[in-house]
């Protein structure tokens, strides 16, 4: 009677021990909240896609896209203590963050669009005669004439295009291949200068 074989030791039952698992988007976030910033990295990589995702979804706009993602992102690593686990997941907070600081984005837009069409409208006076007008006019194109030229070059072109050639700040971006938050500086800085000029109350 033979006796029995040893087990061959690639049939040898494997050890039990298992990788650890990633940390999930709360714990990096409650860690984020005791200020370790390697956790807050961790949760950057995780988060940033979804939290410019949904920016993009309400913006429209991959500029404001991406400066409302630092915003919502540098907002996470200031107020992570306020994050509340029993009350929503770590993605949820995030992203109703983003959502938030998304939609006050584009309110923040509209107004400046319309303080700047203001400040235009404000540089003409209604006639009272036919006469008037056309003095009045003349007078008024003159007087914008002097006002643009005291502007910079770069400021007079984006105000041009902007409110004289009816292009949008983005199409005024791509003709003057410039990034389009410094041709909105010019603009709104443009616009300052002119308003001053001619005399216009803020």
């Amino acid at each position: 009677m033979t006796s029995p074989e040893a087990p061959d030791s690639a049939a040898a039952p494997r050890s039990s021990r298992t990788e650890p698992t990633a940390p999930s988007a709360e714990d990096l976030l409650l860690a984020t909240a005791r200020g370790e910033e390697q956790a807050f990295a961790q949760l950057y990589d995780l988060l940033s896609a979804g939290v410019h995702g949904t920016a993009r979804a309400v913006l429209r706009d991959p500029d404001h896209a991406a400066e409302v993602t630092q915003e919502v992102m540098l907002e996470v690593w200031r107020t992570a203590a306020r994050f509340d686990p029993t009350r929503a997941s770590a993605r949820t907070w995030v992203m109703t963050l983003a959502h938030r600081r998304a939609v006050d984005r584009v309110r923040a837009v509209q107004s400046q669009r319309e303080r700047d069409q203001r400040s235009l409208d404000g540089m003409h006076h209604p006639p009272f005669d036919v006469v008037a007008e056309e003095v009045e006019v003349e007078m008024e194109r003159a007087r914008v004439r002097d006002c643009l030229g005291s502007l910079t070059d770069t400021q007079r072109d984006a105000v041009l295009m902007a409110y004289y050639g009816g292009h949008t700040y983005r199409e005024v971006a791509a003709r003057l291949t410039a990034p389009l938050p410094t041709v909105k500086s010019r603009i709104r800085d443009g616009l300052l200068r002119l308003r001053d000029c001619l005399g216009v109350p803020a």
